[in-house]
């Protein structure tokens, strides 16, 4: 499997970088298999479009947990991990929350709209995916395979 991972510079070795913020699955290197998708992540960036490829080799050692759909379990997932808490996994993979969908979470949370309304409201947003690698040993099933710049 290949993965795509949009940046500002190329990336032949990846790194855990704890930013100051928290992200939907917590801190580690963020990955899609949705190229479309790595480039509008290359996009955002001031200097520089760079999407870097990887190959993805499985190891079944490591603590991966893969949420097939948005469920009650992603949804406070990313909730508690948007929060600062932490979890055990090597990897996690599912789909994103992305700016509009974090609104709606907020909204959810603060009790401005149900959840059934918030399930309506996701339902009609176009696919995503990520996955994070939050360990080192989960950084080692990575393999640089090249970048290019958009």
């Amino acid at each position: 499997m290949f993965l795509f991972h949009g940046s500002n510079v190329v990336v032949e070795v990846p790194q855990i970088l704890e930013n100051g913020f928290y992200k939907d699955f917590g801190y580690g290197f963020y990955c899609t298999n949705i190229e479309k998708q790595a480039k509008r992540w290359a996009l955002t960036r001031r200097r520089n479009h760079i999407v870097n490829k990887y190959a993805y080799r499985v190891n079944p050692q490591l603590n991966v947990k893969i949420f097939t759909e948005m469920t009650e379990e992603w949804l406070q997932f990313i909730v508690d991990c948007r929060r600062g808490k932490k979890h055990d996994y090597d990897i996690v993979e599912g789909a994103m929350a992305d700016d509009t969908i974090w609104d709606y979470i907020e909204d959810y949370i603060d009790g401005k709209i149900h959840k059934a309304a918030f399930w309506e409201l996701v339902r009609f947003k176009y696919p995503t995916h990520q996955i994070v690698f939050c360990t080192k040993d989960a950084l080692e099933t990575l393999t640089f395979e090249g970048s290019y710049v958009l």
